[in-house]
């Protein structure tokens, strides 16, 4: 059975992942951090009052508490999930550092489906850089707070790995025509969307599209599941789903 403490407890994906851990034999959440308690889990605000009672770390919360989650890791030397999406490249920074110290899963996106479609986006991207032009839009529920998405950015990434000179734009507007080497990533907002982000290959008289379509938080809450059975037996590192799901 391996114990997860849970950053975000009180948030959508921390109770999705409570409701699921419930119906599973082999995880079970000892605890949680957040600013609103958990109804049914022991729910913390100093991370100096958790015990060591977990195996491993999964942080579904917010940038601002980085700090926390890297001090409960170093304390207790615990692996760390984190699909969080909104760092400065401070925090980056720091994460990459706490890596040096424990096992450290980092994605923007605990989708298989997701991140399957990056590894499509590398592919076509290298067939296509070239001659066609490319365009992400990504759209989700009213309650998200930041634009654009993590995973969004994570493509645009991928993007730009390959078509190095790359320029990102962030919506369109004005009276400007496009630039070979924008790629504009568009972010739009409204209802219970849980995710779905299009990439756009336009070319002469031809479209090609690569899509990835959320329908619940379940898909992430089984690839964070995966992502914590993974972390649990690493030596320090810095790993991504990919070392998971194309190993």
């Amino acid at each position: 059975m391996t114990g997860l403490f849970l950053f975000g407890i009180s948030g959508k994906m921390g109770k999705a992942i409570v409701e699921t851990t419930r119906l599973s034999d082999g995880f079970v959440v000892t605890g949680g951090f957040d600013r609103v308690p958990h109804p049914e889990i022991k729910t913390y605000t100093d991370v100096d009052a958790v015990p060591c009672d977990f195996d491993v770390i999964v942080d579904f919360s917010r940038p601002e508490l980085l700090d926390d989650v890297i001090a409960l890791a170093e304390k207790y030397n615990k692996g760390v999930v984190i699909a969080t999406t909104g760092y400065s490249q401070v925090q980056l920074e720091r994460i990459e550092a706490l890596s040096e110290k424990v096992a450290v899963l980092k994605s923007g996106n605990m989708s298989v489906g997701v991140n399957l479609l990056l590894e499509l986006v590398e592919k076509a991207t290298k067939t296509l850089k070239d001659s066609f032009d490319i365009e992400i839009i990504e759209k989700h529920h009213n309650q998200k707070a930041d634009a654009p998405s993590g995973t969004a950015m994570m493509l645009a990434e991928k993007v730009k790995e390959v078509k190095t000179d790359a320029r990102f734009l962030y919506g369109r507007e004005g009276l400007s025509k496009r630039n070979p080497e924008d790629v504009t990533i568009h972010a739009v907002r409204g209802g219970t969307v849980a995710g779905e982000h299009d990439v756009y290959f336009f070319g002469d008289d031809e479209i090609f599209e690569i899509k990835h379509t959320a329908n619940s938080r379940k898909i992430f809450v089984n690839g964070a599941l995966r992502a914590a059975r993974f972390a649990v037996t690493q030596k320090p590192g810095m790993f991504t789903m990919k070392d998971i799901l194309f190993a």
